[in-house]
């Protein structure tokens, strides 16, 4: 099973080191690993062309996009911009942040499943973080749901949600489609992935309407909106962001925002996404 990798990478010089030492000493090995270098100001160029100088199959693409660091938009077009320089000789393809450190099996127990289970079109594990010199779960969604920082694809699933949309929410509106599409979505709870850098630390304050933005792209509706903003704002543990998700929601119906997807895919999410809510209070 041949797994490609992109890598988007933005001033991750005190990280990527680490990660690509994670992802060299795999039990089974990428095929191609890309990294993205995306404007970086620090030495994270200088460290990637160092691994990619011992191993060939590690390549640099250096990219332009926007200074702001906004959430989705930024780092997607980096991965594309990766992505486009891969042949398509893939099984396999991953988006993977440049701030994780993964278990040496990890790239072996995921193209398990993939050959496990034919329907399987994404799996990953899950993210944790250290405190108090302790690592716990970055318990910021369900266990039923792939970080957007570890996703993997099988290529005909990858294919059929015609890749990832540049925007927040992309990490949900792939699994969405996936199962829009009939594939199913695979979570290892064994693999324990280090995240070192919390999610949403860099974010500028630009981004506080974006996740509200997306839930109108993804055509949620206002009542599914408030749900998932009230869920998100427990999480974070942050009641202020319930309002910005609402007030980023009207901000995108006034100005009339293109939707991240199609009428009959809307459909669908507000069905799965009321189905999984019915379930949850026993209905």
């Amino acid at each position: 099973m041949r797994i490609y990798i992109v890598i988007p990478c933005h001033n991750e010089a005190d990280f990527i080191g680490q990660t690509l030492t994670s992802l060299v000493e795999q039990t089974k090995v990428a095929t191609q690993i890309v990294v993205v270098n995306d404007q970086s100001t620090d030495e994270s160029a200088a460290i990637v062309a160092t691994f990619a100088k011992a191993h060939p199959y590690i390549s640099l693409v250096n990219t332009t996009s926007s200074t702001a660091h906004l959430p989705g938009s930024k780092v997607i077009r980096a991965f594309q911009k990766g992505a486009d320089t891969l042949d398509d000789a893939y099984d396999v393809l991953c988006k993977f942040d440049a701030d994780l450190i993964f278990p040496t099996n990890y790239l072996e127990t995921i193209a398990r499943h993939f050959e496990q289970n034919s329907k399987i079109g994404m799996v990953g594990g899950f993210c944790y973080v250290e405190k108090n010199g302790n690592w716990s779960l970055e318990n910021l969604t369900n266990k039923d749901h792939i970080r957007g920082a570890l996703k993997a694809y099988r290529k005909a699933c990858f294919k059929a949600i015609g890749g990832l949309k540049a925007a927040m929410g992309w990490d949900t509106i792939d699994e969405l489609l996936a199962q829009y599409h009939d594939w199913h979505i695979k979570t290892n709870e064994d693999l324990h992935v280090q995240h070192l850098k919390p999610t949403g630390m860099t974010y500028n304050t630009a981004a506080k309407w974006k996740q509200g933005e997306a839930f109108y792209g993804m055509r949620y509706g206002f009542a599914l909106t408030a749900i998932a903003a009230f869920k998100l704002a427990l999480r974070k543990k942050k009641i202020r962001y319930f309002f910005d998700c609402i007030e980023g929601y009207f901000r995108a119906k006034q100005a009339q925002k293109p939707y991240l997807i199609t009428s009959e895919e809307g459909t669908f999410v507000r069905a799965h996404r009321w189905k999984g809510i019915r379930a949850k209070i026993g209905l």
